[in-house]
């Protein structure tokens, strides 16, 4: 079983990690363990430290100090081993945890239904001529797309006009080759399509974590460590912006379908329902320094889920219900929710998802030209593209994700039960109401 190992390394090989000019081996930071085979591929990751709470209501605080903060190394251990492997890892001074490296997968539909309208009439649900007018179009945002990878050239015939693709600040997790923007037409090129609906100006970071396929001795693929990875890459990014005029916005479209490949509920190990993962953890930091982090809600709605659905309740877990997060649920060009998305509760924060975007038209034809964008893969692009032309002109520093968050499920069209449910969370995302909320109540920067 692929895991990721939390370590507590002497102060100066934390800061070795954290100086970009300074490569550290994972061998170097972990020496051998009995059964552990260590990824010395991987470039082990910090994450910052977590202040404690004393309410639930208080955020946390990170710091990526070297006395606060821990690193993460990528290793493998054979199934058969695995209980008496962690015993000796636990025992070691230098690990401060185990953690499940679960399979993520893209959250496309199981739905054969033909496309409710087209993408022209989604950027009419998104009021688009009014956020155009407004000068909200995406420019200048910095927009990520963790997934399989985009091709431009596709998605700029589809549209009639060329995305713009940031390759300097696009990122290959270790292994996976190819060059931002021209990758093969995959679910990706779904995903970067459906954000430019709302913001057709943004700056595409292309993050294909969704290419790496590495097996080791089990039948196991470890990619929840990438998105690590790249989370980490992306607050370098974030870092390195002004802070007057911070705007990162994250696309996530993809999940953990099965907890066969975590650890147990309960086990510290686990990452479904366990807010000190590394990856739970990772993300809470970078939404903090300000990022906007929009993920998927699944598709594993009781009446239609997706094959691979394997929890039997509760299927929005770990970063997808991570409470600063925005989570994302899908409805038709109608408005009304599809039989796949998935319904809350959500395991790491309860009121998931947050609200409900537009899925299930015909736009981006990646997967055929009568075939729709579908399942919360395409609700969540087009809700992360909302967001990302927002930005345009109110910052993060400005507007903070968490008041943000705040706006888009109050300026919500409430549906199904009066004010929030499990089924549409707070709402169907409602651009033209958010725009007026913001006028009235945000300055911009």
């Amino acid at each position: 079983m692929r895991l990721l190992i939390q370590l507590r390394p002497a102060a100066e090989l934390v800061a070795a990690v954290a100086d970009p000019g300074v490569v550290v081996r994972s061998s170097e930071l972990l020496g051998e363990s009995s059964g552990l085979v260590l990824d010395d591929s991987y470039a082990p990751v910090l994450v910052p430290g977590v202040a404690p709470v004393a309410t639930e209501s208080e955020r946390p605080a990170y710091s990526a100090a070297p006395e606060d903060a821990t690193v993460v190394v990528r290793g493998e251990i054979p199934d058969a081993d695995l209980a008496a492997g962690i015993r000796v890892l636990n025992r070691s001074a230098t690990v401060a945890g185990v953690f499940a490296d679960p399979v993520i997968e893209t959250c496309l539909t199981c739905g054969g239904d033909p496309a409710v309208g087209t993408w022209h009439d989604i950027e009419a649900r998104l009021h688009v001529d009014q956020l155009a007018a407004a000068g909200l179009d995406g420019s200048g945002v910095a927009l990520a797309i963790v997934d399989t990878g985009i091709n431009a050239a596709f998605v700029a015939k589809v549209r009639g006009t060329a995305p713009n693709i940031d390759k300097a600040r696009s990122w290959n997790p270790a292994g996976v080759t190819g060059t931002a923007g021209e990758f093969p037409v995959a679910h990706g090129s779904m995903c970067a399509f459906d954000t430019l609906i709302a913001a057709p100006h943004a700056s595409l970071l292309d993050i294909p974590v969704l290419q790496s396929t590495r097996k080791g001795s089990t039948v196991m693929d470890g990619l929840l460590s990438d998105a690590v990875a790249a989370y980490a890459q992306l607050r370098t990014v974030l870092a390195a912006q002004p802070e007057s005029s911070r705007a990162l916005v994250i696309s996530n479209s993809w999940g953990a379908f099965s907890p066969q490949w975590d650890f147990p509920v309960g086990n510290p190990g686990n990452y479904s329902d366990n807010p000190s993962h590394p990856f739970n953890v990772i993300v809470g930091s970078l939404e903090s320094a300000g990022a906007d982090i929009i993920f998927a809600a699944g598709n594993c709605g009781r009446d239609c889920p997706d094959a691979r659905c394997a929890y039997t309740n509760q299927p929005i877990g770990g970063a997808n219900s991570h409470p600063s997060v925005l989570s994302i649920g899908g409805v038709d060009d109608t408005g009304t929710r599809v039989g796949y998305s998935s319904q809350g509760p959500g395991r790491l924060s309860a009121r998931k998802p947050d609200i409900c975007s537009y899925t299930h038209f015909l736009g981006s034809t990646a997967f055929g030209a009568t075939e729709p964008d579908t399942g919360t893969s395409a609700a969540t692009p087009v809700a992360a593209g909302v967001v990302a032309a927002i930005r345009t002109q109110w910052s993060a520093t400005a507007l903070p994700p968490a008041q943000l968050r705040a706006l888009l499920r109050s300026t919500a069209t409430d549906a199904g039960t009066p004010g929030f449910d499990n089924d549409y969370g707070y709402g169907v995302l409602d651009s033209a109401a958010l725009l007026t909320a913001l006028r009235s109540a945000a300055p911009r920067a």
